[in-house]
């Protein structure tokens, strides 16, 4: 199963900066599709980190991109070339089958605070 996602998408997980024209809906998006889960803020760094190497292996041409220059006066214009010289979308394929720790948010939330007087959770 393949699915196509904006190269901003992509190039938030491989160089670790926002350049998603959806911003933080592009993120979840794509983890959450690669991943099969339904990921918590919190939980998006661990899951963009067992993703990346599974999206430059299906896209190598992305391993020489650079976004350290990136800042949020210039995102565009930098988005813009990577559109100009990528294309548009790319398709992606979700990570392997025990690739993704499938993790209890509120668990894992209070494992990264060191404590449970510091997570709060709120029933609804």
């Amino acid at each position: 199963m393949e699915k196509q996602f904006h190269i901003g998408d992509v190039l938030s997980v491989t160089t670790g900066h926002l350049v998603s024209p959806r911003h933080m809906d592009g993120i979840y998006d794509i983890l959450n599709f690669m991943t099969g889960d339904n990921l918590f803020t919190h939980q998006l760094p661990r899951a963009s980190d067992e993703c990346k190497p599974h999206l430059l292996e299906q896209h190598p041409q992305l391993n020489d991109v650079d976004a350290s220059g990136v800042t949020s006066e210039n995102w565009q214009k930098w988005l813009d070339q990577q559109v100009a010289r990528f294309g548009e979308k790319l398709s992606v394929r979700p990570i392997p089958e025990g690739r993704h720790e499938f993790r209890n948010p509120l668990d894992e939330a209070t494992e990264m605070m060191g404590s449970t007087d510091k997570v709060i959770p709120i029933v609804i």
